[in-house]
């Protein structure tokens, strides 16, 4: 069995060096603990540094975000023949004392993706406002995802080999809530570990400069993974609105029409009900052809799995 704990990194050579140093290099469980260390592009001293700590280094040729440095190195990982892949930040936020708690379930059979729970409530870098959007974000993202999970945007999580190949990241802003969606979709097994985090702020975010800005680009992952994994479910409920209206006025017309009361007029009524019936089915019908093109998508996802994998299943559950 083996480990492979990878940290996305970008211009860190600042904190890089004591992150790596305070990496275990065995965990109970695994018979080998490797550390991978994925350079987006760093015009700084990363690199060197990485590798003079022992860690081997996966350098992306420009910056490209945080997303696709976490979804290089799940492939690297991969490649090199990880059983289970732990991912932490390159500034020490997480207690790296925390992963053999983090990989418990895993190994357990109990789940495919664990996620560490920061406590955000305890945290005292967060602000009221952040830890309440970080408690509504997590939320919503449970509802969506149909798994448990308590930290939605921490980034301390392990990983199995068969759950990496099948997750893809489309954005590049950050891999979080996409990839837990991703795996609710997929009916993974995702579980949160209660996990020790800085109380203090290691450095400024370089994700977002603003909640506001953060909670827009979350909005928009969520809807971007929502629509292409479900298009049938919510075109159905955005079309039956139009639907519903149209089907109320054109009862009111029907009533009007044959009860006598005002045979001549309402028309108005029946104009808007066909425009408003007709627009609800369009939509239902661009529904059926996106959900069309979701099973062709997850069909190709599959055939990708597949061709990713180089090497005979683990023995993982």
């Amino acid at each position: 069995m083996k480990l492979i704990i990878q940290i996305p990194a970008w211009n860190e050579e600042a904190c890089l060096g004591k992150t790596l140093d305070s990496l275990p290099t065995e965990i109970e469980g695994f018979s080998e603990v490797g550390v991978q260390v994925v350079d987006d592009g760093s015009t700084d001293r990363t690199a060197e540094i990485a590798r003079e700590h022992g860690a081997r280094v996966v350098r992306l040729p420009i910056h490209r975000g945080l997303a696709v440095a976490f979804a290089t190195g799940l492939q690297a990982a991969v490649d090199d023949g990880a059983d289970v892949i732990v991912n932490t930040d390159a500034d020490g936020q997480y207690d790296p004392r925390d992963i053999a708690a983090l990989v418990a379930p895993i190994l357990s059979g109990e789940a495919q993706m664990v996620i560490g729970d920061r406590q955000v409530g305890n945290l005292n870098r967060f602000s009221t406002v952040k830890k309440l959007l970080q408690k509504l974000g997590s939320w919503v993202v449970r509802k969506l995802s149909r798994t448990n999970v308590r930290d939605a945007t921490s980034g301390f999580r392990a990983i199995t080999r068969e759950t990496a190949l099948k997750l893809h990241v489309f954005t590049r802003f950050t891999y979080t809530l996409e990839t837990i969606l991703q795996a609710g979709e997929a009916g993974l097994n995702v579980v949160s570990v209660p996990i020790r985090s800085a109380s203090e702020e290691q450095r400024p975010s370089r994700l977002f400069k603003s909640n506001l800005g953060y909670v827009l680009r979350s909005l928009e992952s969520l809807a971007r993974i929502v629509v292409l994994y479900n298009p049938l479910r919510i075109f159905l409920r955005f079309g039956a609105v139009p639907v519903a209206l149209g089907t109320a006025l054109l009862l009111r017309f029907l009533w009007f029409y044959f009860s006598g009361a005002n045979p001549a007029g309402h028309v108005q009524s029946l104009l808007l009900a066909v425009i408003l019936i007709v627009v609800g089915v369009q939509i239902w019908v661009v529904g059926i052809v996106a959900d069309l093109i979701a099973v062709n998508r997850r069909l190709l996802e599959e055939a990708v799995e597949r061709a990713r994998d180089h090497r005979p299943p683990s023995a993982l559950p």
